[in-house]
């Protein structure tokens, strides 16, 4: 249950920001109801995810992975379940989506996407325990742009996660809508 009212003042940045949420993701999400409370926390986040978006080094299904691997690694249900609604939408493959967090178990991954979940789970750790052979070995196959961008890539989503299960915010169904709905009479 939610640690803050996800009913923020009707004012008209809020009333936008819902409209902005149900046209992109199709309901208003949680967070930024929970923002909502404070106008410079709200704006604040919306340049930064703006800016986030933009950021193109490195190759998005590893960035997912990371940022998914980092929710799972702090236990943020929404993070994980709006993660997989977004990788989902842009053409990940189901298994490796279903298998983050058990992604040591799994053979769904290649050892580079297990190196870039190791890295984001070390780097989520507190403190962190982010190895040099293991920093070494991704900045050499991503070159140091994408390895810049995979290690903020990975604070943003602790800032974002611990935001999140800090305020109680939990899964809002997102996942639900990717899995292949049962048929009529099954």
């Amino acid at each position: 249950m939610a640690r803050i009212s996800l009913t923020p003042p009707r004012t008209l940045l809020n009333r936008l920001t819902a409209w902005y949420s149900r046209r992109t993701y199709g309901k208003v999400i949680d967070p930024l109801l929970a923002m909502g409370h404070n106008r410079r926390v709200l704006m604040t986040d919306a340049r930064f995810e703006k800016s986030l978006a933009r950021w193109n080094a490195l190759d998005s299904g590893l960035k997912e992975l990371a940022v998914m691997a980092s929710a799972a690694a702090i236990g943020c249900s929404w993070c994980m379940d709006f993660g997989y609604w977004l990788s989902h939408n842009q053409g990940m493959a189901p298994d490796k989506l279903r298998d983050v967090p058990r992604w040591r178990s799994s053979d769904a991954y290649t050892p580079l996407e297990r190196d870039v979940m190791e890295y984001a789970e070390a780097m989520s750790a507190t403190p962190p325990a982010v190895e040099d052979d293991l920093a070494e070995r991704l900045r050499q196959r991503l070159g140091e742009a994408a390895f810049v961008e995979l290690t903020a890539m990975v604070a943003v989503e602790n800032l974002r996660s611990r935001i999140n299960s800090a305020l109680g915010l939990t899964s809002q169904g997102f996942k639900d809508s990717c899995e292949i709905p049962a048929r009529p009479g099954a």
